[in-house]
């Protein structure tokens, strides 16, 4: 927990940006009946019966110092899917960075072995150097600030039903331009101190 709340505060410096990743899933949901609109002394009427159109994983990556996030949506969440998010975080939005300070949960996709996985040797390599690496600890996912912004995508623009993929990422691209116009930023407040005081009942009786 201490390593993670260190790296948040860290100065922002663009060589070294700090990056959160994390992943999550949702239903794709279609309409039995449609719904009836809105109109003058009622809201829009939706039928309890729906139909069920499979999953779509959704990928997270938030730099909440310099305002950015990124979203993809993808049909599965793999290792190849993940080393493929890694590789254009790297490769199209991080060019100019030395290293990326990644912070993410350690659920087992999540990994140098991907990259290997997916990639040559050698490409799994310049990539790998190139990450610094910290992981959330087992039960402290709440530690991760792309989980925040996850539940914020969730509220406002996913909360409807949506019965295709290619609807949800059309909508998520429009909310991802929006709040990266914004430059929506996390002012994380939460440090080492208050952990020690806080929380305590973690730490070890000596």
């Amino acid at each position: 927990m201490e390593d993670v709340l260190a790296v948040y505060a860290r100065p922002y410096n663009r060589k070294f940006p700090v990056v959160c990743m994390d992943e999550s899933s949702m239903q794709l949901i279609g309409e039995v009946h449609d719904p009836i609109p809105a109109a003058p002394g009622h809201p829009v009427l939706m039928d309890d019966e729906y139909v069920r159109k499979g999953v779509a994983s959704i990928f997270m990556e938030v730099e909440s110092l310099g305002g950015k996030r990124k979203v993809k949506i993808t049909e599965r969440r793999t290792r190849i899917d993940w080393a493929c998010f890694i590789e254009q975080m790297l490769e199209e939005r991080y060019t100019d960075a030395e290293k990326v300070v990644l912070v993410m949960d350690n659920l087992n996709t999540h990994s140098i072995a991907s990259l290997y996985k997916a990639f040559p040797p050698e490409k799994a390599r310049r990539l790998a150097d190139r990450l610094e690496i910290h992981y959330t600890p087992k039960h402290g996912s709440w530690l991760n600030i792309a989980e925040i912004e996850l539940s914020v995508l969730k509220r406002q623009c996913l909360a409807g039903r949506i019965d295709c993929i290619e609807k949800m990422r059309a909508s998520v691209a429009i909310w991802n331009e929006d709040r990266n116009n914004r430059q929506s930023k996390v002012d994380w407040q939460f440090r080492t101190a208050d952990a020690r005081i806080k929380l305590k009942r973690l730490y070890p009786k000596l």
